[in-house]
């Protein structure tokens, strides 16, 4: 769900008085969304404000990270060898990276962090490959296609090779014991509610995204749209980028272009928030067309700032990665049913899925998720 760097233009400003516009960037319910009043204080400083909240699921993991610890407190994990595959490199796994080496540092184990350069399906199963020639103890996957890796999953699974999803679930009958990530139906939930809150309740929105097949993405966009009924908020098209950010700033220049009506960019993966923001401002449009992204690119917290972006929906790859590495060592030296006992109170509703939390990120505590990152030595 990422991107290579781009550096973003410079964009105007507005004043601290007006922050909470920055937040909304909306007029009265009754003008479109796209007025020109959207854009100053006096018309949008009565709105409500996109509600921001780091505070993801930090503290569950945490609990759990103590019992896994003691669970395999007095065992040997010096032999282990563990591997998180993403979906593609780019700066938002930097955060992903970063907790998985501290995990294997804490654990005392050896391990690797892969990712296909170009986000590539064929890249991403020689990487599984090649983990398996190498005798890997376990793996965790951000599937860039779950249908396509069931194969080698179940193939580890038969070797006594654990799989954990991470990023994007996968579904249990492959073999995958877990999964470790953002709730995305909820995540696209509250990207659906702050597009909604910053038009208004009024407005054409087009849906930018890598994969329209990815079930992170389908679940995101359908919690997206459910959030966005009963108000007068629509849908009007879907693009596809197959994870390819030049093609999603034409895609979001196309959309801005072509239809005048269009007054909102939801940008799914990691740099159609910023396709989209670049677009928007080359277009000259900032705060009539509002922006609602997910992730936290250097670029993306950049538009925040500089109000070209409304709000941003965060995930804590951090902890997919450091979190991730334990689970990994429980799964191989505990087994999966002693994992599973340790694990269970931590689980969401289902039963299955450990959530890493949602935030959303906007100019009000910018700077306080920015320290946040830092203390967690990732930026992205």
């Amino acid at each position: 769900m990422r991107a290579p760097s781009r550096r973003p233009s410079k964009a105007t400003r507005l004043t601290s008085a007006a922050i909470a516009v920055l937040a909304l960037a909306v007029g009265c319910s009754k003008q479109g969304a796209g007025d020109s009043g959207t854009s100053t204080g006096a018309s949008s400083a009565a709105a409500p404000a996109i509600q921001g909240d780091i505070t993801f699921n930090d503290d569950n993991l945490t609990r759990l990270d103590a019992a896994l610890k003691t669970a395999l407190q007095g065992k040997d994990l010096s032999q282990l060898d563990l591997a998180m595959v993403v979906n593609v490199a780019v700066d938002y796994w930097n955060a992903g990276k970063a907790g998985f080496t501290k995990g294997l540092a804490d654990l005392g184990a050896k391990g690797t962090f892969q990712a296909p350069a170009n986000g590539r399906l064929d890249q991403q199963l020689s990487i599984l490959q090649t983990l398996r020639g190498q005798d890997i103890s376990a793996f965790s996957l951000s599937a860039i296609d779950p249908t396509a890796v069931k194969s080698p999953i179940q193939s580890a699974g038969a070797a006594g090779i654990p799989v954990l999803a991470i990023d994007s679930p996968l579904p249990a009958e492959d073999g995958a014991a877990l999964y470790l990530g953002t709730p995305n139906y909820q995540a696209g939930k509250r990207a659906g509610e702050a597009m909604r809150t910053a038009l208004g309740g009024r407005g054409k929105v087009v849906v930018l995204v890598g994969s329209l097949t990815a079930s992170n993405a389908v679940e995101r966009i359908q919690g997206f749209e459910d959030a966005l009924k009963g108000s007068d908020v629509t849908v009007s098209n879907k693009l596809a980028d197959t994870m390819d950010a030049a093609k999603a700033l034409t895609n979001a220049q196309t959309a801005i272009q072509t239809d005048p009506g269009v007054t909102g960019l939801y940008g799914v993966y990691s740099y159609d928030g910023p396709s989209a923001a670049q677009a928007v401002q080359a277009a000259g449009r900032t705060g009539k067309v509002k922006v609602i992204s997910d992730d936290s690119d250097a670029q993306t917290l950049a538009f925040i700032q500089q109000g070209v972006i409304q709000a941003t929906v965060v995930q804590s790859p951090y902890q997919q990665g450091y979190t991730g590495a334990y689970l990994l060592a429980a799964l191989k030296v505990l087994g999966k049913d002693a994992t599973m006992a340790v694990v269970k109170p931590f689980l969401e509703s289902d039963g299955s899925t450990l959530s890493s939390g949602v935030g959303v990120v906007t100019p009000d505590n910018l700077a306080a998720f920015r320290a946040k990152q830092a203390q967690l030595g990732s930026t992205g």
